[in-house]
């Protein structure tokens, strides 16, 4: 069956190296997981996180000599990127309110009299409790997108979709697992934001396969290929100009935001990425193998004339 869509390339005819290269990225982010867990931030281990503003520019040298003279001499502070006067300093313990005024202190008498914190203490009770809701947040919103996928197509769509956007949820895990990258509740955010762009895609695709799938009539998993195929390179362009949209938008927050934002720009750059690429060779592979496989419907038998 001919849909006149110029096809460049067929998809579906390497879907096995898209499933064995996704299947591959899996496994290397299982095993980063296992060894080297996730560098969690304070959000989700319990620690003190200063942030002290100090009126004037400063640099990472000053700041260590600062702190080193209060006591803290294992501690690297981060200047605030375009913000030279701000000092971000991470404990991995949590701090006293004489040992936080001792710092202060420092750095009063450093750099004068302007100089102000801002003190943010995470628990261990606390933590414990965020990473928690932040893994149930995924689940729900997982099988949320599931169900409403399930009810307004059909189960292997569902089935296809839900694969594809945890796979997308786990590769952005698994770069930051990799790339030791800090994990806070702004990562979070990325991953839920990413679960929501990518389902947007993959029920663009589903939407043409279900309306090419409807006037269409297939002999054999040839021909269904071939109208997935189609449906896919017909969305092409309405899915590559969303995803370049927010991805632009996305680079912009991190090129020239500030230190606590680029991390969630870089995860949400991340999983648009993923988000486009499972769309097109995850989800619509996948269903395809679901639907190859359906078991042809018994022909009725004809109904004798009494």
């Amino acid at each position: 069956m001919n849909f006149n869509t110029k096809v460049h390339f067929d998809f579906m005819k390497h879907r096995k190296t898209f499933f064995i290269a996704s299947a591959v990225l899996v496994v290397i982010g299982i095993l980063s997981l296992l060894l080297f867990s996730m560098n969690f931030g304070v959000d989700f281990k319990a620690g003190t996180t200063m942030d002290i503003s100090v009126g004037k520019s400063v640099s990472q040298q000053e700041a260590k000599e600062v702190l080193a003279g209060a006591g803290f001499e294992d501690v690297t502070p981060v200047i605030g990127g375009s913000d030279s006067s701000r000092v971000s300093v991470r404990f991995d313990e949590v701090l006293e309110q004489s040992e936080t005024k001792k710092i202060e202190g420092a750095f009063s008498e450093k750099f004068g009299d302007h100089v102000s914190t801002e003190v943010y203490v995470v628990s261990p009770d606390m933590a414990k409790d965020l990473g928690k809701k932040a893994i149930v947040g995924i689940v729900i919103a997982s099988l949320a997108i599931m169900l409403y996928v399930m009810i307004r197509f059909e189960w292997r769509f569902a089935v296809a979709a839900n694969i594809a956007i945890l796979y997308d949820a786990f590769v952005v895990i698994a770069v930051f697992s990799i790339f030791r990258l800090e994990v806070d509740l702004p990562f979070i955010a990325a991953v839920l934001t990413t679960i929501g762009y990518s389902i947007n895609d993959k029920i663009v695709i589903f939407d043409r396969i279900r309306e090419n799938l409807r006037f269409g009539k297939f002999k054999n998993g040839e021909q269904l290929a071939e109208m997935v195929n189609q449906s896919l390179w017909q969305t092409m362009a309405r899915n590559i100009y969303t995803v370049l949209t927010v991805l632009i938008i996305a680079a912009c927050l991190f090129a020239f935001g500030s230190e606590s934002i680029k991390l969630f720009a870089l995860a949400k750059m991340i999983g648009l990425v993923s988000g486009a690429y499972s769309s097109i060779c995850i989800a619509a592979p996948l269903w395809l193998v679901f639907k190859s496989k359906q078991k042809p419907k018994a022909k009725q038998p004809a109904k004798t004339a009494v």
